[in-house]
């Protein structure tokens, strides 16, 4: 009976579904770089060769599928590698070039993505791939408050705008609408700003860009700063597969590089966990994946990227109210979840005064959904301790089935640990701690990232 009803969990619960945002449709991949596919330039009759043009897209934005699609005149794109087919080939009743577009994501697994299409005074809305009734409306009476004739739109979420947004562009004024209570703001750049207009714009696994002809700059969409970095960057090193050029090909070339971006590969991962806002992690020297958005794509980022001033290998991570702790040695930072994360003033801090640990040969460390209680192993015991007591006292030591694990994460679907290449699956802490013996091994890179070896 037991391998049963893992295998209903592992299809129910566990398998992703995978897409890329630069490729063609779905498919499950082994993230190795035979995958990566280019752009060949063969375009029908009057549309341009995407790695040549300098003049950039019309918009830009993700579909229901989570594929990503670039718009030009009458042309559309779907993927970095694709050749062109007419924007009436799928938005027949648009009539050809649009000036904006964007994804609206589906808050319920039973609901579906809406797409929106703006051009001049009108919007069209898609769902599941068909037109909304009594489409196309009026830009006035769907967002009340934006004006007609916009240069760019981009959807924006609670997790970083606080209210579920749409941001609209026109020349240097930005019209934030908040679709809970549909009210604009409006604001301008700011003087000091790299960016003063928007041509397209595009939200990709929660980073917003701001595309001005080809180039493209990395912005938050709630302070309008420009993200750290090279900017303005060129889309075609980028969003579009171009041979020669794009920085993805470039890092597989790194072989220490790439056997960390790789997910695919049997590298260990130093730990996975979630936060409040549903968002899900995996850590790898240094580096990270979003599980919650996969459909949208699988890319690696820097840790600095999400959490300012976190640089390197971490020991372990878990979240407790809305707060994301990263133990790195014997320190602790500490960064507040909403818009973003925000490192709390005075931090990072010593571990031990923290939370009256030490680092010394910590394993990994998680808590649960509703609970204050931190758990911390250390080989194959396993101890406790409550975050809510200002004076922290450590548990009576447990055994667990485990002589060391890589990372452990609990989720209202239970315990999982990691090592090497495997996860475990415990129902909860109780089971864990009273098991004689380890669950069943199944595969981190087929059930958890999506890849079919």
């Amino acid at each position: 009976m037991r391998p049963v009803l893992e295998a209903l969990f592992l299809c129910c619960i566990l398998t992703f579904g995978i897409s890329y945002p630069m490729r063609n449709g779905h498919g499950r991949d082994t993230g190795h770089l035979a995958h990566f596919e280019f752009y060949n330039g063969s375009e029908p009759t009057g549309a341009p060769n995407r790695c040549e043009d300098e003049e950039g897209f019309d918009a830009v934005t993700m579909d229901q599928n989570g594929v990503m699609n670039f718009f030009k005149e009458n042309f559309l794109w779907k993927g970095g590698s694709s050749a062109a087919v007419f924007v009436n080939e799928s938005y027949p009743e648009v009539g050809g070039q649009i000036d904006d577009a964007f994804r609206i994501k589906k808050k319920k697994p039973e609901e579906h993505d809406r797409i929106f299409l703006l051009k001049e005074n009108k919007v069209w809305i898609y769902t599941n791939g068909q037109l909304e009734a009594d489409c196309p409306k009026l830009i006035a009476d769907v967002f009340p408050g934006v004006p007609d004739d916009l240069d760019a739109a981009v959807e924006c979420h609670k997790e970083t705008c606080q209210a579920e947004s749409v941001i609209f562009f026109k020349d240097n004024d930005i019209f934030v609408y908040d679709s809970s209570t549909n009210k604009v703001k409006q604001k301008s750049w700011p003087k000091n700003s790299p960016i003063q207009f928007c041509t397209a714009a595009l939200n990709w696994m929660e980073r917003h860009y701001c595309f001005q002809g080809i180039d493209f700059y990395r912005f938050d969409p709630v302070t309008e700063e420009v993200a750290p970095g090279t900017y303005p960057k060129d889309a075609r090193d980028y969003f579009i597969q171009c041979k020669g050029r794009h920085h993805g090909y470039e890092a597989a070339k790194n072989a220490t590089l790439w056997s960390i971006k790789n997910r695919c590969n049997s590298r260990p991962y130093d730990d996975f966990t979630s936060d409040d806002n549903g968002r899900v992690y995996a850590f790898r020297t240094g580096w990270y994946f979003r599980l919650d958005i996969h459909r949208d794509g699988w890319h690696a980022w820097p840790l600095s990227h999400t959490w300012k001033g976190l640089h390197g290998v971490i020991t372990t991570a878990f979240n407790w109210e809305n707060k994301m702790y990263f133990i790195k040695d014997s320190l602790v930072y500490i960064y507040r979840s909403g818009q973003g994360y925000r490192l709390i003033e005075g931090y990072p801090k010593p571990l031990q005064e923290e939370l009256g640990i030490t680092s010394e040969g910590l394993d990994a460390v998680f808590t649960c959904p509703h609970s204050s209680q931190l758990y911390i192993i250390r080989g194959n015991k396993m101890r406790s301790l409550d975050l809510q007591l200002e004076q922290k006292t450590l548990s009576e030591e447990t055994s667990i089935p485990h002589a060391h694990i890589d990372g452990a994460m609990c989720t209202a679907k239970g315990v999982f640990l990691f090592e090497a290449g495997n996860y475990y699956h415990y129902q909860d802490t109780n089971v864990l701690s009273t098991a004689s013996e380890a669950s069943t091994p199944h595969s981190i890179a087929k059930d958890f990232m999506a890849c079919n070896n």
